[in-house]
């Protein structure tokens, strides 16, 4: 009998009508699409070649919810262990997310300890212009057989 209830509540809950955000509260938006990446070799001033440290330009081209162009610089460290090494890269979007314009910066900081992946990509606060002004959010990216796809978690924070 408690279960029907639960149950029957939930239904309930599922079926009220939804109120948009009010004057001032934030709503956590989900964007999802593919993306081709090219990354290019750079010199790493002062590096000392058996430091196994390494600077290269990543540029993107971003479809789906958010359709952009990328252009940043990554930095990268091999170690010794094979499936260990680090990575940290700034780039600077340019595009539509949603139907709104702007830009946004991401910061991205990448480990790979023994093969073991951990990877953060976020908006830079207060990078975001234009429609994208007060943009704040995560981009996760996941490589299935070569590909690129992302899923990005924002929210547009009202100024």
């Amino acid at each position: 009998m408690r279960l029907l209830i639960f149950a029957s509540l939930a239904l309930l809950l599922s079926l009220a009508p939804q109120h948009p955000p009010a004057q001032g509260e934030v709503m956590t938006q989900v964007a999802r699409g593919t993306f081709v990446v090219s990354l290019k070799p750079l010199d790493f001033e002062g590096a000392d070649p058996e430091a196994r440290l390494a600077r290269m330009s990543i540029d993107k081209m971003i479809a789906g919810d958010l359709t952009a162009t990328t252009s940043g610089q990554m930095l990268s460290a091999m170690t010794a262990i094979d499936g260990s090494a680090g990575y940290v890269a700034i780039e600077r979007v340019e595009g539509e997310l949603h139907g709104q314009q702007g830009t946004f910066v991401l910061q991205h900081s990448g480990t790979m300890d023994r093969g073991a992946p951990t990877l953060s990509v976020t908006v830079v606060p207060d990078s975001g212009t234009g429609e994208l002004t007060g943009l704040e959010g995560t981009f996760e990216i996941d490589i299935v057989e070569g590909e690129h796809f992302y899923v990005f978690t924002y929210r547009l924070r009202s100024e």
